[in-house]
């Protein structure tokens, strides 16, 4: 942990379950049945109150297979930690497809949103929609897209009618190569799409992941990140801690936002001070031309 005992937590339960039917996401459209969503149900709640009862500062950042704020229990968990003292951050990886009235609730001065925008899904307005709901009610977010060139008109339709100070991120699609001319096209919309074009070799390197990050399953079971299968304790029993240290990345590469964000040479810490979990840049991203940031 920091000096402070800050600590940041991935957390991922069994839900597997989505509204959407991305062609890229193997979870699409996938129906969890009544056991399992108990049990996600039943872990989500032992996890916040584990959250609950800790005496140091703690940021959470949902990341669940399926589509979370669907369900009752992950906006109540949203607002019931947004209201902690010692939680810096809740925010969770979205569709924005649920209703935005419960964000009334939480406390929007530690409650963020990542939220991905498809559009083979969604139509564009009701998304639109969505989003303005977002920033009437003050709620810190990104909005994001997977950089597949049928999704290219529409990033930019999404990126012109954004609030400029609205960071819209791409992600490159897994296993698409992208030329230079489709790269830049891409950068256009999302000033940092370069650190996400290819993926950063990253064997050997320092990454904050196992140290101040740590990733948590449904079970409580602690790994450093979602992409390193090496468990490291369990969060519940408090065996984890012994093992948070500085250390290497054992991958040979880590293609994913979540994982790369932490690798320390890339300085995505100052990129994303203060927004880190919910991707969120400390400052407006390069306008298009003037792009100061590239990947490996």
């Amino acid at each position: 942990m920091t000096a402070d005992g800050h600590l940041s937590i991935l957390y991922r339960g069994p839900l597997a379950s989505c509204d959407y039917d991305c062609a890229y996401c193997p979870f699409a459209k996938r129906r969890d049945d009544p056991d399992r969503l108990r049990a996600d149900r039943a872990a989500l709640k032992r996890f916040t109150t584990w959250v609950a009862e800790q005496d140091h500062p703690i940021s959470v950042l949902f990341t669940p297979w399926g589509e979370g704020l669907v369900r009752s229990w992950y906006r109540e968990a949203m607002i019931g930690l947004s209201r902690l003292g010692h939680v810096r951050t809740v925010a969770i990886q979205t569709n924005l497809s649920c209703r935005t009235g419960w964000l009334a609730e939480a406390d929007l001065g530690s409650l963020a949103l990542w939220c991905t925008y498809h559009p083979s899904q969604v139509a564009y307005d009701r998304f639109l929609a969505k989003c303005r709901d977002l920033d009437r009610l003050g709620v810190r977010h990104s909005v994001g897209i997977v950089g597949h060139p049928d999704h290219l008109a529409p990033a930019r339709r999404l990126r012109a009618d954004l609030p400029e100070p609205t960071y819209l991120w791409v992600n490159a699609e897994e296993g698409r190569r992208y030329t230079d001319a489709e790269a830049a096209e891409w950068t256009a919309i999302d000033p940092l799409f370069g650190y996400s074009r290819r993926p950063h070799l990253s064997a050997g390197l320092p990454c904050r992941t196992g140290e101040t990050v740590i990733s948590v399953n449904g079970d409580g079971m602690v790994r450093r990140c979602h992409f390193i299968p090496a468990e490291l304790g369990n969060l519940y029993d408090g065996s984890f801690r012994e093992a948070l240290r500085p250390r290497p990345c054992p991958a040979a590469a880590c293609d994913c936002h979540i994982g790369y964000v932490h690798l320390e040479p890339l300085g995505l810490y100052d990129v994303f001070a203060g927004g880190i979990l919910e991707r969120v840049p400390a400052r407006p991203a390069d306008p298009p031309g003037q792009v100061s940031f590239s990947g490996r």
